[in-house]
């Protein structure tokens, strides 16, 4: 079976969309409706019900969406195996979003390489719905993810209570004095919500990042200012390329562990615990960003807007 059909089935059905499926695919629609047409003749079903609102699965598609998943699953595990170098015997891949790598990925993969020497290791970058098909086809066995989205044969795990705050490039900034310096960062549907409340003179400044912690290099280039994770920037803060702006309500973004259940029992063990030993330091370096804060509104805390941080609540 030919594997690429098989994720071009799995993305299709996912999507309910054939234009979304070769949008994320980097492949033309035409391609993906070949590649679902190949695989229908060759099972001899109709997989997809096509209309002008998408494409959902059959009930021969949906039996079939089980065994794609676990065909590429044992395929994964089959090619990372066979990859392992000389010298190791085990093997992990991990994802995380660009800001989770600084200060916890690679502080994270030390510890691993620590307490099991003999483990080969990969890492992965990309956004939530990247990361997630990776957990999702057996690419990735665990990965961290600000919104993560939870799938059959997956699990999730809160390590982080990071915050949102506000910075700029520039001492003594106020939120009041950010008119056509500000940049508005989308960090999802919550904080948009929380933040039009908070802060509406700032929710359509006429700039707007999806790129995450990568505009903090943005901000101090450009004399700008944009909500940033805490823990991320003390080292800005800590280097003065960066400032806290005073009077600025601060939003919760948790960091959570996706990982596959179907994990080696050992190494997701040793994982687990090796990043929560690692999540403990990069808490603390958050902690320090929220004292500098609390000192410089001369409160013991700040205001934190938008708390919603229930396992509960993570989408299905």
């Amino acid at each position: 079976m030919d594997i690429t059909l098989l994720k071009t089935f799995l993305e299709v059905a996912a999507t309910g969309s054939f234009v979304s499926a070769s949008d994320r695919l980097f492949v033309t629609q035409s391609a993906v409706s070949l590649r679902v047409q190949r695989l229908e003749d060759s099972l001899g079903k109709p997989l997809f019900t096509r209309s002008k609102a998408g494409a959902e699965l059959t009930p021969a598609g949906r039996e079939f969406e089980r065994y794609a998943l676990s065909m590429i699953r044992v395929w994964e595990e089959a090619r990372q195996q066979v990859a392992i170098p000389e010298g190791f015997t085990r093997s992990i891949s991990i994802g995380a979003q660009y800001s989770l790598w600084p200060r916890l990925g690679f502080r994270w993969i030390d510890q691993m390489q620590s307490a099991m020497p003999d483990l080969n290791i990969r890492a992965e970058l990309g956004m939530p719905d990247r990361l997630t098909r990776f957990l999702i086809e057996g690419i990735t066995q665990i990965g961290l993810l600000y919104t993560p989205q939870l799938r059959p044969g997956l699990s999730a795990d809160m390590v982080l209570e990071e915050e949102l705050v506000l910075v700029a490039s520039w001492k003594g900034a106020t939120c009041d004095g950010l008119t056509g310096r500000y940049v508005f960062v989308d960090w999802g549907p919550e904080f948009i919500g929380a933040h039009a409340i908070a802060l509406p003179d700032l929710t359509n400044p006429g700039l707007t990042f999806s790129l995450g912690a990568m505009v903090a290099e943005y901000a101090i280039n450009r004399q700008a200012a944009a909500y940033l994770p805490a823990r991320y920037v003390k080292k800005y803060l800590d280097s003065g390329d960066l400032h806290l702006v005073a009077d600025a309500p601060r939003f919760p973004y948790p960091v959570w562990a996706v990982w596959r259940t179907d994990m080696e029992k050992d190494v997701r063990d040793m994982a687990l615990s090796k990043l929560n030993l690692v999540s403990s330091h990069a808490e603390a370096d958050g902690d320090a960003v929220l004292s500098q804060l609390a000192v410089l509104n001369g409160d013991e805390t700040a205001e934190i807007l938008g708390e919603k941080n229930d396992v509960d609540d993570i989408r299905s």
